[in-house]
């Protein structure tokens, strides 16, 4: 098993500034991968008010997010790359992420999928416990009844109960796993294990880490989703540096970096 490092605050911040200059180095990279994943929120928001259900627009773009690690896949070999040295090219990077289609990083996808499919259940079985089988012509419609009637208060504060045990629990089982299975040939299992290690080992740290990754997600998804074109990679790039300060991997069952 993978040792697990105790670390502090000053541990996150250290390892955001060195997300940052990652960033820096390799712009085209980050920001490319921050405008697709951009360009999906936006998407899925589209597609609610073109099925005429606007209504599902926040929490299906607060769904949408929870897949930020896998897409982040990419930056995670970016930082790795600038950290050993090697070459950074488009084919090497995308040639990276192709691989894991064929390794156990591609079953964490299958664990992001299934957490997000319980998120659009836990909200529509809200809607109906809540404000029944009402249907609203608009999202000012829906945001009206949401925040001027008693039930539509109550499915707010539960639904945001609800969301952030699941947020939680999903940052859990992959803030760490997912760096992990890029570098090491690993089971998914073990990698999930390890997260959840990470963050019961330094439990102040990690979960202040994911308020700040919530806070940031947020921000940046109002003005149309442009603000992750920045915001992704930087987090991306600030979880590979967390992951190497809370994971140590044994020598003698090292496995080396995926090339």
């Amino acid at each position: 098993m993978p040792l697990v490092n105790k670390i502090t605050a000053d541990d996150v911040i250290d390892a955001l500034a060195s997300g940052l200059a990652d960033f820096r180095k390799a712009p085209v990279y980050g920001l490319a991968i921050g405008a697709l994943f951009a360009a999906g929120g936006l998407f899925v928001i589209l597609s609610a008010a073109a099925l005429k259900m606007s209504y599902l627009s926040y929490p299906a773009a607060a769904g949408f997010v929870l897949i930020g690690p896998f897409a982040a896949v990419g930056l995670y070999e970016v930082s790795r790359r600038l950290s050993t040295g090697e070459e950074l090219s488009w084919s090497a990077i995308l040639g990276t992420m192709w691989a894991q289609k064929s390794r156990e990083l591609s079953w964490m996808a299958f664990v992001v999928l299934f957490i997000q499919i319980m998120w659009m259940y836990q909200v529509r079985l809200l809607l109906a416990l809540f404000l029944g089988f009402k249907s609203f012509a608009t999202f000012d419609e829906f945001l009206t009844e949401v925040i001027t009637t008693p039930e539509g208060l109550m499915f707010l504060a539960v639904g945001h109960v609800v969301g952030a045990i699941l947020s939680l629990i999903l940052f859990s089982l992959t803030v760490i796993s997912f760096p992990l299975l890029l570098e090491e040939d690993r089971d998914f299992i073990t990698a999930m294990i390890t997260s959840v290690r990470a963050v019961v080992t330094s439990p102040i740290p990690m979960i202040g880490w994911a308020l700040v990754v919530t806070a940031l997600l947020i921000v940046s998804m109002v003005p149309a989703f442009l603000g992750l074109i920045v915001v992704l990679p930087v987090l991306g790039h600030t979880t590979w540096h967390l992951y190497k300060k809370c994971v140590v991997i044994p020598e003698e069952s090292s496995q080396g970096a995926v090339n």
